[in-house]
């Protein structure tokens, strides 16, 4: 944020008091002071002793400095006052509830992006959404995709935000945010034309960009498209489960729609001791740890290719009879027939139940 903001008002101060007044930022630069002369000081020495005071105010070499609200445990910005007496700790106190609310009103209504996060972070009331939109002149119905980028590897350097901010630079109608601990998340606008097609080329586009030596490095998750402003907090909900589910059922996809999640994310859904139920109850016989490499492979296939005998057989390179074989011997160790339409239905979910104890970490 710019110190113009917190010059302005300092300035003010000058007419009311003949203390001097500033703004310094966490890394102890002065941005703002009553007196000119005094910005672009360093005061690097003041930082931990500030951080230390946790947000109360603290007397140092003749000044009194205060923080000001901020996110987890370092402070933005602190104001200061000359002085280190109870006058000078009352007008420090004083300026901090003013700047704080010129901080506070220039985030909130001139910072589009700060308002498309309070939304899809369920930070702001709905009925509030159309009045500040209005305000900051943000479009309320217009289609807008909402997109999640995770990293594949956790122990990779973080997403750089320039190359999507160079993909959308229309900083009025996208917002390019980073949310949580290591995600990024797109709001985009969209065409009044455009459906699941424009959103998983839109996608598409941001993986490719993020690539590196040709190798992926991220999974982008696609939400429902938002019709509305209120509609973002779901679809960014939905964008985030789209990620999680994809990474258990669909290990081979970068780029997940949530539409396209199909029984996976009602599995997802179900608590554990009931998936666990369910896999005790398909598998009476044994469980389904009994099944070795090959058959489950020939299972996976079977399934790939529709329960067609001839086909599957074809595509293993073996014999109708040997994979016929294989299958009576499937039945025999499970009591599942997967050429019957709804043993293969009921051993195709028990299979996924399984991967999404595994991922879990719950050995069924």
């Amino acid at each position: 944020m710019s110190g113009r903001i917190f010059q302005n008002v300092v300035l003010q101060f000058k007419e009311t008091t003949d203390r001097t007044i500033g703004v310094i930022d966490s890394e102890g630069t002065v941005i703002a002071c009553s007196e000119l002369t005094g910005i672009g000081k360093k005061w690097t020495r003041y930082v931990e002793a500030i951080e230390a005071a946790d947000g109360g105010c603290v007397a140092l070499d003749g000044k009194t400095f205060k923080a000001m609200p901020g996110w987890g445990g370092r402070f933005d910005y602190a104001v200061f006052a000359s002085g280190d007496d109870s006058v000078g700790k009352t007008v420090c106190a004083m300026a901090t509830v003013a700047l704080n609310s010129a901080k506070t009103y220039y985030e909130e209504k001139h910072d589009k992006a700060s308002f498309i996060k309070n939304i899809i972070s369920d930070n702001i009331l709905i009925s509030d959404i159309y009045m500040r939109a209005k305000e900051l002149h943000v479009a309320a119905e217009v289609p807008r995709g909402v997109f999640v980028i995770r990293l594949i590897d956790e122990q990779m350097e973080s997403i750089p935000l320039d190359v999507v901010q160079n993909l959308f630079p229309d900083r009025q109608n996208d917002f390019v945010l980073s949310v949580g601990e290591a995600d990024v998340a797109l709001i985009h606008q969209m065409s009044e034309s455009a459906g699941a097609k424009e959103l998983e080329k839109v996608a598409a586009q941001i993986e490719e960009a993020l690539r590196l030596d040709g190798e992926s490095r991220v999974f982008v998750g696609v939400g429902t498209m938002a019709m509305h402003l209120r509609d973002l907090a779901k679809s960014y909900k939905e964008a985030q489960i789209a990620i999680e589910v994809g990474k258990v059922f669909d290990t081979e996809r970068y780029i997940i729609n949530y539409e396209n999640l199909g029984i996976g994310r009602l599995i997802y859904q179900l608590p554990t001791t009931l998936c666990e139920m369910f896999l005790q109850e398909v598998f009476k016989k044994n469980p389904i740890d009994a099944l070795d490499q090959e058959t489950l492979f020939t299972i996976y296939k079977f399934f790939e290719n529709n329960l067609n005998v001839s086909e599957t057989a074809r595509k293993l390179f073996v014999h109708r009879n040997t994979l016929v074989y294989r299958l009576e011997k499937i039945k025999k160790l499970t009591g599942l027939d997967l050429r019957e339409f709804d043993d293969a239905i009921t051993f195709k979910v028990a299979l996924m139940v399984k991967k999404y104890l595994t991922s879990r970490g719950i050995e069924a």
